[in-house]
């Protein structure tokens, strides 16, 4: 509570710097490519079945703004890095959407994609609702709904939510903006994790390290580098110990 207030405080500071960051960041957009592949299957053609299913849903990270060719993407790097993990055989989806939040991921996204049989689910989905300066109560009604509907079509599923980084260290934001954004961080990784807790999922923790050389030439999305080393700070949820390889 003490967070969201005092960002509230801070309001004026949000509005002026935020509207001069906007006016001066580039507006990237996702990588031309496919936005399914499959990673490590034998067989003809690499067609024999995967036993690893993934799909990625969320924000502009899970749509891999911030790279030119989407293999650098975090789908794919994170279905690579399961593989040499596990040594199973991994298909990856990737449903982003730039500038999404919890609430247009529960009502449009999920409703719109297949019912294929993803055994593993990875959320990316957070950090517009901090920018957006969604509270806490339409951030818990926004993404526990986005829990339950993404239980309800695979209830089956591994479910990992990737909560927002430390915004403090977003090269493209300026100090006082970064430190607004972060309080509002700070009130949806609290929420986030509670609500993981309560409808089965499992909440990472946020990145441990946030360099300079993990963002793009915007300062604020993924770099080729951010996103391998996000799928390597995400494996291990991803998989649990029950995959694992000997």
């Amino acid at each position: 509570m003490k967070a969201a207030l005092l960002s509230w405080l801070l309001f004026p500071v949000y509005v002026w710097q935020g509207t001069a960051v906007r006016r001066r960041t580039e507006r990237m957009r996702p990588p031309a490519g496919p936005s399914r592949g499959t990673v490590g299957l034998s067989g003809p053609d690499g067609r024999d079945e995967p036993a690893i299913r993934l799909l990625v849903i969320g924000d502009s990270s899970a749509a891999g703004v911030g790279v030119d060719a989407v293999e650098d993407s975090l789908a794919p790097r994170l279905a690579e890095r399961l593989h040499v993990i596990s040594g199973l055989g991994v298909a990856w989806r990737a449903a982003g959407s730039n500038s999404a939040v919890s609430a247009q991921l529960r009502d449009f996204v999920v409703p719109n994609l297949a019912r294929d049989a993803f055994t593993h689910i990875v959320l990316m989905i957070g950090s517009n609702d901090a920018k957006n300066f969604h509270g806490r109560l339409r951030f818990k009604k926004a993404f526990g709904g986005l829990l339950y509907a993404l239980r309800a079509k695979w209830p089956e599923a591994r479910i990992v939510w990737s909560p927002p980084v430390d915004l403090r260290r977003v090269p493209a934001l300026p100090r006082g903006l970064a430190t607004v954004l972060e309080l509002r961080a700070s009130v949806i990784r609290q929420m986030g994790e509670r609500l993981c807790n309560e409808r089965g999922a499992i909440a990472a923790t946020p990145l441990p390290r946030v360099e300079p050389a993990g963002f793009a030439r915007d300062g604020f999305h993924a770099s080729a580098e951010g996103y391998a080393y996000m799928a390597g700070h995400l494996a291990d949820y991803v998989l649990g110990d029950r995959l694992k390889a000997d």
